[in-house]
């Protein structure tokens, strides 16, 4: 089969990485592939965020822990050493789905390249906060955006589950 579609198949979600630094050449590819995700109308209105500091992923993951709800110590980045934020225009139509599709493409880019990743989500309520509008203006990022989600990056701690088998009819040929 398909090198593509065997990826597409064994990617899951990491939730336990091993705190070594991702190379920034890895990042750099990962962030080239979401860069290359199909958009509406060819507007290509999402960005990215390459996130490495440890005080600044702290920082976030933080505010992700408070909007989530959870006890003081959880990370919701589950030890993830690096991050991609993903945003999206909002005076895009497509916004939300072409950061979707980005967020796509990091994933699978990060698990042909050896790494784990994770969707993880609350970047909407994180940017649109006082403290995350501060970090957008920090960054140099002006205009209107939509935090889509945080695409966590990092060299799995243990062996990724089998995929699960896939729910049965699904598809529907008319």
């Amino acid at each position: 089969m398909n090198e593509i579609l065997n990826a597409m198949k064994a990617r899951r979600s990491c939730r336990a990485y091993k705190p070594d630094a991702v190379p920034r050449t890895l990042l750099d590819q990962i962030a080239e592939a979401g860069l290359y995700a199909a958009s509406g109308r060819n507007k290509q209105a999402a960005r990215i965020v390459i996130v490495t500091d440890p005080a600044l992923r702290g920082r976030l993951s933080e505010m992700n822990r408070e909007i989530g709800g959870w006890d003081a110590g959880f990370d919701p980045f589950y030890g993830a050493p690096a991050l991609m934020i993903v945003l999206a225009d909002k005076s895009c139509p497509t916004a939300v789905y072409d950061g979707s599709l980005v967020m796509g493409n990091l994933m699978l880019a990060a698990h042909t390249l050896g790494l784990g990743s994770c969707w993880i989500h609350r970047a909407k309520e994180e940017f649109e906060s006082d403290e995350g509008k501060a970090l957008l203006a920090a960054w140099g990022i002006e205009g209107d955006w939509e935090g889509i989600g945080h695409c966590i990056l990092g060299y799995p701690a243990e062996a990724l589950p089998a995929p699960p088998a896939r729910k049965p009819d699904r598809i529907t040929n008319v």
